[in-house]
């Protein structure tokens, strides 16, 4: 079907769909980018819909197939004109694909984790680009789980899928309350971490193999004295300039690869194998 009209109400409704009561009632979310709508597809996503426009396209001669799949997998397709598009797009440069999908969170019960693993736990963040790239940074270091409890922020947000680039298609995301992780987590073992200034150790000083969570808290406060007190290891990121602190998604890069680390030097994990570079292509692509 073709859309020249910027006010077809398919059109309307996506641009409903940047708003959470929408997305809460209608259990859809937004999916734009080739790079996101590949790595859902890649994930098993299935979409319900796609809008996409030739004119936007960025030329790699891969996006007509990416219709074309999500065609074949059931999706209605939306030809629209650059005019519509852009009415649509939420990145500011849209390159001409935008799906429209059901949710994709799980429950705990429904949480199948692996020996030795690691969970990412989130309390209260605020900033969808946080939650984004904390998800993509998961999806680096294998996390098994990312649990994010008392939310404040949507995590269909396209803010998240934006800042994820897509990995969060890849990595178990769960809606709990804090008092529902932390009794999943200890009943299976757990040991949980959390990050302070007032810790003792650093954090590269406390074993972080074996079942473990790292937990998170919100930006401007932190873990609420529930995770702290629930908390087996305490440590602190050694911060030596002026800032007392990091932001929230750069701290779990840090904690997450510090346990990724671990875990290979003691064998539990497998380095990626070595792959030569010869000049072409980027990794923050």
């Amino acid at each position: 079907m073709e859309i020249s009209s910027p006010s077809n109400p398919k059109l309307k409704y996506v641009v409903k769909l940047r708003s959470c009561s929408t997305r809460e009632s209608s259990g859809e979310m937004i999916v734009e980018g080739f790079r996101e709508c590949r790595r859902a597809l890649d994930n098993g996503y299935r979409p319900r819909a796609i809008f996409h426009c030739p004119d936007f396209y960025l030329k790699n001669e891969n996006e007509p197939a990416l219709v074309d799949e999500c065609a074949e997998l059931g999706a209605e397709v939306f030809t629209c004109t650059r005019q519509c598009f852009a009415k649509i797009a939420y990145k500011e440069r849209p390159d001409g694909l935008l799906m429209v999908g059901p949710h994709i969170s799980i429950s705990l019960s429904e949480l199948k984790l692996p020996d030795n693993a690691l969970v990412i736990v989130t309390e209260s963040i605020e900033k969808p680009g946080n939650l984004g790239t904390i998800l993509r940074s998961a999806d680096a270091a294998k996390v098994a789980a990312v649990i994010v409890c008392d939310r404040t922020t949507d995590i269909h947000n396209p803010n998240v899928v934006r800042a994820s680039t897509g990995t969060m298609f890849s990595v178990p995301v769960v809606e709990a309350t804090s008092d529902e992780a932390l009794a999943f987590l200890k009943s299976r073992g757990f040991k949980i971490l959390a990050a302070t200034p007032h810790a003792e150790k650093l954090h590269f000083e406390v074993d972080l193999t074996g079942n473990v969570a790292i937990a998170l808290g919100a930006e401007q406060y932190g873990l609420t004295a529930k995770w702290m007190d629930g908390a087996e290891l305490r440590v602190r990121i050694p911060m030596l300039g002026l800032a007392d602190s990091l932001n929230v998604s750069a701290a779990a890069t840090i904690l997450v690869y510090e346990a990724v680390r671990q875990r290979i030097a003691k064998g539990t994990a497998q380095a990626p194998a070595f792959v030569p570079w010869h000049g072409e292509g980027r990794h923050d692509k």
